[in-house]
This record gives structure tokens, sequence and C-alpha cells, in this order.
């Protein structure tokens, strides 16, 4: 039992093959995966998959790259369908990504508090996109009291010392595809010192593919490698990871299944 907590099985890179891709999923252990939807497109399509397939779920927000785009009409939109879609168990990816300058500092921060607010409204987790921004995240965590709902560090690129202040915001870590690459240091020293109960897993696939397949297209059913190592890395079984891994996000997503 394996949950994949960040995927992009709506991108275009999965069109020619996506039922192929989802069934391999199944068929390697994933009973459950969080589609993420982070702009109007992605936030439609990733609906519809969370409709087509039981074991998938969905978080819906507005990422930071897009966030220049987003409207009060477009939160209001976002509220609604958190509000009335059952398969909706996040608010996400939302954040900021200080790497590609497609939206202004202000607005993405702007945009990043509105969304957490919008949240803690409606008692569902955040799930955090933090690219090159580390403190300001961490800052706007606390000013916004977004320990009341907790959430994902996703795909976790900081430190240990930074693990620990976002555990201690109610915040699990979630390490992906580069804690498999063999001089992946930090990562692991991650893996290996956050507590099982705060560990989440995932691929964000088609993106960040774990070893041995890296350089290729990313996809669920790779999880398992990514929760191999981890195992490896804490020296206990796969099985148990897999099993609190999977339990850890069944809670924080609410899912009763």
């Amino acid at each position: 039992m394996l949950f994949d907590t960040h995927a992009h099985l709506n991108d275009e890179k999965f069109n020619d093959d996506r039922e192929e891709v989802i069934a391999r999923a199944h068929e390697n252990g994933v009973s459950y995966v969080c589609n993420i939807g982070y702009n109007k497109e992605t936030i439609v399509s990733s609906l519809e998959l969370a409709h087509t397939y039981d074991f998938i779920y969905t978080a819906i927000g507005w990422h930071p790259q897009d966030a220049i785009t987003m409207t009060d009409d477009d939160l209001a939109w976002i509220e609604k369908l958190a509000t009335e879609e059952r398969k909706v168990v996040a608010i996400g990816e939302i954040g900021l990504d200080y790497y590609w300058d497609t939206s202004p500092k202000d607005v993405q921060q702007e945009v990043f508090r509105r969304q957490i607010r919008l949240a803690k409204k409606l008692k569902l987790p955040i799930i955090i996109h933090d690219r090159e921004a580390h403190q300001d995240i961490l800052d706007i965590l606390r000013e916004e009291k977004a320990e009341e709902v907790g959430g994902i560090m996703h795909c976790f690129s900081g430190s240990p010392e930074m693990a620990e202040q976002c555990i201690d915001l109610n915040f699990h870590i979630s390490l992906g595809g580069p804690v498999t690459f063999k001089n992946a240091k930090k990562p692991k020293e991650v893996a290996e010192r956050v507590p099982l109960e705060r560990l989440l897993i995932e691929t964000d696939c088609p993106y960040l593919t774990p070893h041995p397949y890296r350089g290729k297209r990313n996809e669920s059913a790779y999880v398992r490698y990514v929760a191999e190592e981890i195992a490896q890395l804490k020296n206990i079984s796969f099985e148990k990871l897999a099993q609190i891994t999977t339990e850890n996000a069944k809670r924080l997503f609410q899912i009763q299944e």
C-alpha cells in the first residue's frame, strides 16, 4: 500500500498513455494518489481524473508561477469547488517560486496568503511549493498561523533544520525522486532525521524521476523507489515505511476509505 501524495497525471506528457500509467501505478501497489490542479486548466482536468478513478484524489490551488493571473473570481471558484467536491482534500500547490521570474514576489506572497486564509476557512490542509524561498515561506506560514490546518512541504528541498521548523508548524515533509540520487546528501539527511509520523512520499510525476529511471518521464508507479530508499535510510522494512506514510497521508487528507 503506497500513497503518491503529489502527482500531475493530467499533464500533457501522459496524453498518449494515461490509462496505462494509472493502471501501472495500481499494479505496483499504489493505493492512493493526490493529483494536483494548480491553475484554471489543470484544476478542471485534475477533478476529472478524481471523478474517473476511485483511488485518485485532488488538491486545487493557484501555483506561484501563475500568481499574477489569479483573480478574485478564481479564488471564489476554488472555494466553491473545495466546498462542493468531496474528492478535494487540500488547497495546493501554493507557495513561492523565486527561481522562475513569472510573477513578482509581492504578488506571489499576497496570493499565497489569501490561499492560506481560504484553507483555514475551509479547514483543509495546504500543499506548499517552495523554490528558493525558504525563509519567506516560513515567515508567511508563521504570520498566517498556517499551523491551524498544517499540510505538506512538497518535494522538500530544505535542510534538516528547516524540516524541524516546518514540523513545529504542523507540516509533513514529503520526499520524492531526489532522495534516490546518489549524491543527494541533504534529502538523505532529511529522510534519516524526520520522524516517521511526519514523513510522506511522492513522485511529482512527470518530473523528478527517481533512480534508476532518472532522465526519463516519471510516473506514480515509481513512488516505490522513493519508499525503498527511505526505508533503507531509516533501517526499517519497505512494508512498514509504506504503511506509515500511507496512514499519515490518509489522516492528513481525512480519507476514511
